[in-house]
């Protein structure tokens, strides 16, 4: 199978992520974190230690102990989004945005909080930065956005997005999903405020694995209340990081997974790995481009990671992945839990193909996918 849905997980990972979550479930000696003082408890302890020190390397985070382990990057952005918002709070998002923002942020509306959402810049498609000042009101709080569309594969510039956070002392709370372990990141430098990551995309590690970082120690509610290892005799979830935010045993397996995700891409380089992925898309879009009927909705003047969007004339989205399919090539057609973007493409009935690459796809596979697409554009063309 060519797979072309790393935007969803990637599939091909190191062998060494397989190897450490067994090595965690078959050695029989990897026990509870923090739950005990014994050989085994103390293992599995310096497992979740060493991942959080690995992701205060690649995310240039000031303290591993500002980490908190979640199950992905849903549970980490509701935890920042409901956690550090109050009523009457006011914050500001995009059109580009997966619905583990837009449904917290839905859901806060009916706790008074507020919110307004950036457009496209009608002549690239890129986020229009212009309409930030337009969207400020004197009770903002917080700017959330992602990286990059989980749809059209553009990065945001979130520089920008943080100088002006940092303009109006804002919070900037920074999805990434789709460039953690693909681009580089900076939290100090860029002034993220809070970042949420998951585990099994970019970072190659396994399901059920994600995180919450922040810059700074913020007074955050926690959503979920429970055994935390530590203060146990208080009624209410300790109020320090990142006990705060990890209720409950962690799932030791997969950080050791997640860990050995997270050393390979800094022993590879996420700048290298980015750019791998890159290389593909781009000459897979350049040869779409040269097609009658396709409509590209992913252009390499715009940043962008490894993913191209495309639908084929009138053709249902869904019709196109199943052709590719019946080729052996995965893809993700449909809406990609991203409502708003198509409609402001215009492809809420239609759908999108979505085509995503990894580092681990080849040229090969690249030219296999370009000269399927060749051969259904024919077909729909009849």
């Amino acid at each position: 199978m060519i797979y072309l849905d790393n935007g969803a997980t990637t599939l091909k990972k190191p062998k060494t992520v397989a190897d450490a979550v067994y090595q965690v479930l078959a050695s029989n000696a990897y026990a509870n974190p923090s739950r005990g003082a014994y050989p085994a408890a103390i293992k599995a302890h310096e497992v979740v230690y060493r991942c959080r020190q690995l992701l205060k390397t690649l995310f240039h985070a000031p303290d591993e102990a500002l980490i908190a382990f979640t199950n992905n990057a849903t549970e980490a952005l509701n935890f920042a989004i409901k956690g550090l918002l109050k009523p009457g709070d006011h914050v500001i998002s995009t059109v580009f945005e997966h619905n583990s923002v837009l449904r917290p942020l839905y859901q806060m509306a009916d706790q008074g909080v507020t919110h307004t959402l950036i457009g496209l810049d009608a002549q690239t498609g890129a986020l229009a930065v212009d309409q930030l000042e337009q969207a400020l009101q004197p009770n903002t709080k917080m700017v959330v956005c992602t990286h990059a569309s989980n749809v059209t594969g553009y990065r945001l510039p979130i520089d920008q997005i943080s100088a002006f956070c940092q303009r109006h002392q804002l919070l900037f709370v920074l999805d990434t999903s789709q460039t953690a372990g693909n681009t580089p990141i900076d939290m100090q430098a860029q002034g993220i405020d809070v970042l949420c990551f998951t585990g099994h995309k970019s970072l190659y590690g396994p399901q059920g694995t994600g995180g919450i970082c922040f810059r700074k120690a913020l007074p955050i509610e926690p959503l979920i209340s429970g055994g935390s290892g530590v203060d146990s005799f208080n009624h209410h979830q300790p109020a320090f990081l990142p006990e705060a935010l990890e209720a409950g045993t962690l799932n030791v397996p997969g950080i050791a997974g997640l860990a050995a995700g997270v050393q390979y891409c800094l022993d590879q380089g996420v700048t290298q790995l980015g750019q791998q992925a890159v290389k593909l898309a781009d000459e897979f879009a350049a040869a779409m481009a040269e097609l009658p009927l396709v409509t590209l909705y992913s252009h390499p003047e715009v940043d962008h990671v490894g993913t191209v969007a495309l639908n084929v004339g009138y053709v249902n989205a869904a019709e196109i992945s199943d052709l590719l399919t019946e080729h052996d090539i995965a893809t993700r057609p449909g809406a990609h839990c991203a409502p708003v973007i198509h409609e402001t493409l215009h492809t809420v009935e239609q759908g999108i193909v979505r085509f995503s690459f990894s580092s681990f796809n080849t040229q090969a596979e690249t030219q296999a996918a370009i000269q399927t697409m060749q051969g259904i554009v024919a077909l729909a063309k009849g």
